[in-house]
């Protein structure tokens, strides 16, 4: 499976911004798939993980109610709708498949996208 993600950019803080992640090959829908980010000299965050079929989602705190992911398995694609950004929700922001959808391992991992909030 390989993953691109993309959709990032410049918005201002309290600003939206929707990340989108395409997955290539036929077997997506048997991945749950996650959202990390990674802001400049800090470790790797985990934002997010929806369910294989999209019915379960479970968010880090520090985006809960502002994030949502999505995902349409017609389309091979997964997306992270952000609100309320915030200047510490600047980071790169990548998109990972796992078998499982509890934790935060993962099997496949995409390139990322820059998203910059400026206050």
């Amino acid at each position: 499976v390989q993953l691109q993600a993309s959709g990032g950019g410049l918005v201002q803080a309290g600003g939206s911004l929707r990340l989108s992640c395409v997955a290539s090959g036929n077997t997506f829908s048997r991945y749950a798939m996650r959202w990390f980010r990674q802001a400049p000299g800090k470790e790797r965050e985990f934002v997010g993980t929806i369910s294989s079929s999209g019915g379960s989602t479970t968010y880090a705190d520090s985006v809960k109610g502002r994030f949502t992911i999505s995902r349409d398995n017609a389309k091979n694609t997964v997306s992270l709708q952000m609100n309320s950004l915030k200047s510490e929700d600047t980071a790169v922001y990548y998109c990972a498949a796992a078998l499982y959808y509890g934790g935060t391992s993962y099997n496949y991992w995409g390139q990322g996208t820059l998203v910059t909030v400026s206050s």
